[in-house]
């Protein structure tokens, strides 16, 4: 009966210490044991529905809730489910958990996985979740009061403790407010479908079909319902139903109509100068501006020269405007024997004036437009190709190819391609010698461009995309709508429908036998006229056999 020993009574010191909650023991009385079991809530876990979260929020202690879930706690009870004060849903902050190639949450920095076993903190200034092995070691030793992730500037009061192994109290979810009280937010549709006593009935075989048909039923009498008060609606004519017609009656916006108007309706409401406009058109763009920001692919050609050919790689999806024109004066054959009229050795060769003297040239818009700088694109490699210009915003048909390296061209002028094929022939053009006084190519031979080839145009792409997708939907509009098999379907399936000669439809079974009597009288009524069934002779009626047993039904 003793504890380990084979005695028939419990002695002093056993029942004092072991079996008695409140007896004596070294130094004084012993505390209550404490009964209740520690229920530890996973760190991915939101603290009111105790499922894994997706869009994290947390208090200033640490107490992780889903979004969905915490808002319309706070809108129905104001407190913290977790502890039971006072909430506002301004406090709660945003986090932003990282996770690695197998889909787990780890720290960004040291890229260890985080567990139940990890110390884990947020910032409260950008919601960034760490390890507090990196906090502890980049940031506060450091004394580097910055965000590792976004340089977001943070004190020592903004690290929240999400997860501390060896402080586990605010993880126990019996300690939790709204486990205590039995506090719940109550989902009105829930309860509502749970009242309902067709979702308590095992809705297969015959039941299920018999709830179907009375489903449909009610569907339709709810249809046949709305169309009576659409009809009566439009029986009283009031202002509301013409103004819904002419809502649906509106004309369909064109494809490259832009998201604002032109504001003559505006202008009209405040000035007496402009004629009155009562109607917000939409602002038209060309199809040039509606194209350019949905070009997503690179372009492709070849610079034929004198000296060989230069495969060049076009950057249309990041300027495409520039792009454009290079391709547009290509294919029209601006550049057909145009000379390469300037070449710095170590530095460029220019190109792209007809006239040769570096003073002309013309873009496709036969204006200049302007520059299409991109922080991404650089100067910094041989083969770049580059837009010539006399300043911000002039641009036409001049270029020029690197030789080097030119990192102090960028942000004054446009990058639209490199060279991707070629560099021998690139060689060449370099090697060629120049005027000293005017860096122009010896002549002879000098340096031509004897032609621009496109290979891959993606605004012709684009067009012709564009032109097919816009006849589908025209045709889409003007064709007659199918008629929809399942419109007419039964308990046993789809209802199938064929055509008998002579009119109408029957089905399989005993109906076959009515497509025999439709074509034999049909075969009676194509003999002869009325008139002339005189003549004719009438075959005399020959008696009926009948026949013992079971047939087809053609004796019937």
């Amino acid at each position: 009966m003793g504890k380990g020993t084979d005695k028939m009574y419990i002695t002093h010191s056993e029942w004092s210490n072991d079996f008695s909650e409140g007896g004596m023991s070294f130094g004084g009385a012993r505390s209550r044991k404490n009964t209740q079991i520690f229920r530890r809530l996973p760190f991915d876990c939101c603290s009111l529905s105790l499922q894994p979260f997706e869009h994290p929020v947390c208090t200033e202690d640490g107490i992780i809730f889903e979004l969905v879930n915490i808002v319309p706690y706070l809108k129905k009870y104001g407190t913290n489910p977790a502890t039971g004060e006072k909430l506002d849903a301004k406090s709660l902050v945003k986090l932003n958990f990282f996770k690695n190639a197998n889909d787990e949450y780890h720290c960004p920095i040291t890229l260890r996985t985080f567990n139940e076993n990890t110390h884990i903190v947020a910032i409260k200034t950008s919601g960034n979740v760490f390890a507090y092995d990196a906090v502890e070691r980049l940031n506060i030793k450091a004394k580097f009061w910055k965000d590792l992730m976004t340089d977001e500037p943070f004190t020592r009061k903004d690290i929240i403790t999400i997860q501390d192994p060896h402080n586990l109290q605010n993880r126990n979810l019996a300690e939790f407010h709204y486990v205590k009280n039995e506090l719940a937010v109550v989902d009105e549709v829930e309860e509502k479908k749970k009242r309902d006593p067709a979702n308590n009935i095992n809705q297969k075989g015959a039941t299920g079909k018999i709830l179907s048909q009375i489903n449909m039923e009610k569907i339709e009498k709810a249809a046949v319902e709305k169309k009576k008060k659409e009809n009566a609606a439009k029986a009283q004519g009031g202002t509301a139903n013409k103004a819904m017609e002419a809502m649906s009656n509106k004309a369909a916006l064109p494809y490259n109509a832009a998201s604002y108007t032109t504001g003559k309706a505006s202008a009209s409401l405040t000035s007496t100068a402009v004629s009155v406009a009562t109607t917000n058109d939409r602002v038209l763009m060309s199809h040039e501006e509606y194209m350019f920001p949905l070009i997503k692919s690179k372009g492709y050609g070849s610079i034929i020269t004198n000296f060989g050919k230069i495969n060049v790689e076009l950057f249309c999806d990041q300027t495409p405007r520039t792009c454009y024109n290079f391709i547009m004066l290509a294919k029209s054959g601006y550049y057909k024997d145009v000379k390469f009229h300037r070449k710095i050795k170590n530095f460029m060769i220019q190109g792209g004036d007809p006239t040769g003297t570096g003073r002309g040239g013309e873009s496709y818009w036969k204006e200049n437009f302007k520059d299409e700088i991109r922080g991404k694109l650089s100067h910094n490699a041989r083969g770049i190709l580059s837009m010539a210009n006399k300043g911000p915003g002039t641009n036409s048909s001049q270029f020029f190819i690197t030789f080097k390296p030119c990192t102090h061209l960028d942000g004054k002028h446009t990058i639209f391609g490199k060279v991707v094929g070629g560099m021998e022939v690139l060689d060449k053009l370099e090697a060629v010698p120049t005027k000293e006084d005017t860096d122009i190519p010896v002549s002879p031979p000098g340096i031509i461009m004897q032609d621009v080839t496109i290979f891959v145009d993606p605004y012709q792409t684009f067009t012709e995309r564009l032109e097919r997708k816009r006849k589908y939907e025209e045709d889409a509009k003007t064709a007659p709508k199918k008629e929809n098999p399942l419109d007419h379907t039964t308990w046993f399936g789809p209802t199938i429908k064929r055509d008998v000669e002579g009119g109408g439809t029957v089905g399989g079974g005993v109906g076959k036998y009515l497509a025999a009597a439709t074509s034999k009288a049909k075969s009676n009524d194509g003999a002869g006229k009325a008139d002339d069934l005189e003549d004719i002779p009438i075959e005399p009626k020959k008696k009926k056999t009948v026949s013992r047993g079971f047939s087809d039904f053609s004796s019937w």
